[in-house]
């Protein structure tokens, strides 16, 4: 279908089907629709064949920071994604514009890190194109427009979304969709940490691709175990919040590498190359050796580490067996334990500003003793979350946002689909 067509079908509700599966509000999520083929038409032209992606962004439920020395998580998909309309082209190019910012253009030919692009998108397109070929499957040209309302610097992986949206693009319009969901996250996971520069983990990207409540262990990230989480959340009399401070945590690349670099240089004491692989008994009995050797901060890390790995199996057991008051027990835990212990609550090159800590201030002084509250994501600034009791989530909302500003707390649901062509 060229634009004009797939415009008549999506006002005449022939994408109905399609879209009421990814969202909540039909008329809502067609005018956004409309708006992208819009998009499209002003930066692309038309085309023979216009096609529709979309990619989630995700909430880290518990294993705050475990994930990047192979340790355990549970996560979801959320109802916030990125969304594509593309095409594809023969002149070995990929071009993608993003709504309100300039478009990328990616020669096929050159396929290596350029460092110009360090940290900028159009290195995740390079580096998701790259891994495509390298690891044997098609890649060609394509042209495409993207609005993402995952929120930047919000915990909720917009990084992450788009690179999974990089991805399904490549592996519908050129893979038949043979590409599996767990390896589009690997391939952008490197994405990020060989083009992008930022050695993050693979939670981001999985929780991204594969969609709805899952548990992952990375004890091997090559094969990691995907656990899906059964427990019905609509039914549990809690929201799920995301606080966004509005605080930016774009500068703050390196002390997102730090937790990872300290936590693997706890486990090199030991030969080892990351802390699952260390015995936490080790790790302790050891203590003042490592403190001579590291510093403080890095054992408090891996400490962290142990006791969120422990966290995740205890929040699997509490939710398959239906105690959500044992699970908030355990979220209030995993917060503490990463505002004390792994220090990502507010950035020591930055102790002034702390919007982070004064959320999670607030949402203690509302909740004690009713809901849970936790850091959310990578720290240091954006965003909270917190699960609020249902008669209590007006006032909730109404106090975060008389700080935050009008609109900072979304209340969000949890979709059950990754990324996908719509």
């Amino acid at each position: 279908m060229n634009l004009n067509q797939t415009r008549t079908q999506l006002q005449t509700g022939s994408f109905d089907q399609r879209l009421t599966r990814l969202y909540d509000g039909l008329d809502a999520a067609k005018a956004r629709y409309l708006h992208l083929t819009d998009l499209f038409e002003e930066s692309c032209g038309d085309a023979e064949e216009i096609r529709f992606f979309s990619a989630p962004g995700r909430t880290e439920v518990c294993g705050n920071h475990t994930d990047h020395n192979h340790g355990k998580v549970i996560a979801a998909a959320i109802n916030l994604d990125a969304v594509a309309c593309a095409a594809k082209t023969d002149d070995g190019v990929i071009y993608i514009k993003s709504e309100n910012y300039p478009g990328d253009r990616i020669d096929l030919n050159v396929l290596t890190p350029v460092e110009k692009e360090r940290e900028k998108s159009a290195s995740l397109v390079r580096g998701v194109a790259a891994r495509f070929k390298q690891l044997g499957y098609k890649v060609g040209g394509l042209k495409a427009v993207t609005v993402n309302n995952v929120l930047k610097g919000s915990g909720m992986s917009s990084s992450a979304s788009y690179e999974v949206l990089v991805g399904t693009m490549l592996n519908y319009l050129y893979n038949d969709g043979k590409v599996s969901a767990v390896e589009i996250a690997q391939i952008a996971q490197y994405a990020e940490n060989e083009f992008f520069g930022k050695p993050c983990g693979l939670m981001d990207q999985m929780a991204c691709s594969v969609g709805g409540f899952v548990g992952i262990d990375f004890a091997d990230p090559a094969k990691p175990v995907i656990e899906p989480v059964a427990f019905d959340f609509a039914h549990c009399g809690h929201a799920l919040c995301i606080v966004d401070t509005r605080a930016d945590h774009a500068d703050l690349t390196d002390e997102y590498a730090a937790i990872r670099r300290e936590m693997e240089a706890v486990a090199g004491f030991f030969g080892k190359r990351n802390l699952r692989e260390t015995d936490e008994a080790a790790v302790m009995d050891n203590l003042a050796a490592l403190r001579e050797k590291l510093g403080e901060r890095p054992l408090m890390r891996a400490m962290h580490f142990y006791g969120e790995n422990r966290r995740v199996d205890a929040e699997k057991a509490a939710l398959a067996a239906g105690d959500f008051e044992k699970f908030k027990e355990l979220t209030v835990a995993s917060g503490r334990s990463s505002y004390m212990y792994n220090q990502n609550v507010f950035a020591a090159s930055q102790p002034q500003s702390q919007p982070v800590a004064l959320a999670l201030a607030l949402s203690e002084a509302i909740l004690a003793g009713k809901g849970a509250w936790r850091v959310h994501g990578g720290g240091f600034a954006g965003t909270i979350q917190a699960f609020v009791p249902l008669d209590m989530l007006e006032e909730y909302k109404s106090k975060l946002e008389a700080l935050f500003g009008e609109n900072s707390c979304y209340v969000l649901a949890i979709r059950p689909f990754g990324g996908t062509e719509v």
